[in-house]
């Protein structure tokens, strides 16, 4: 590679990086092409860009952006699974890829500009869906909000208890 066609490549990089909302980087030694294709199939249905990268231009462009911390992983082949929109799709598709493929191995990822390792990007894949997390939420506000209901609404029932009381004993008083 010529070094116009390096300066582009750590360009492309950069921007890449830039705009990332996750990156996940994985040794691909030992996949066979059929399992690479499938690979970038699975993660190019969930948004993410899959590409071989040379480690030294990795580091390049992730110097460009600030980011610290990422050279103890760039060793051996690197591949990366970069997604603008998720932070959790190239994780998710990455370990569940790796359980039928133990070939594949997730070195270490960069979430939202800050470096994390494997187990942390193992931590990310394992998370619920987003739909599930949001339900979780709601459901987690919704009964402190009938509490608090309950407590507002107490006084305004006892009232009316009490002039309902006072009505039926005024009624049989005569």
């Amino acid at each position: 590679m010529s070094t116009p066609e390096k300066e582009k490549t750590v360009a492309d990089l950069t921007d890449s990086l830039r705009s990332a909302q996750s990156v996940v980087l994985a040794d691909f030694k030992g996949l066979t092409v059929a399992q690479s294709s499938r690979l970038r199939r699975e993660l190019g249905s969930q948004g993410v860009q899959f590409q071989v990268v040379k480690n030294t231009l990795l580091r390049k462009a992730a110097e460009h952006v600030g980011i610290e911390g990422l050279t103890p992983y760039l060793v051996g082949p690197t591949a990366i699974a970069i997604s603008t929109t998720d932070l959790v799709a190239p994780a998710k598709v990455l370990y569940a890829f790796q359980r039928a493929n133990k070939e594949l191995q997730v070195k270490a990822g960069i979430l939202t500009g800050s470096v994390i390792d494997g187990d942390q990007v193992k931590t990310l894949a394992e998370l619920p869906p987003r739909e599930v997390l949001l339900a979780k939420v709601a459901g987690g506000m919704k009964t402190p909000l009938y509490g608090l209901v309950s407590v507002i609404s107490a006084p305004l029932r006892n009232l009316a208890y009490g002039v309902d009381a006072l009505a039926k004993q005024r009624a049989q008083a005569g």
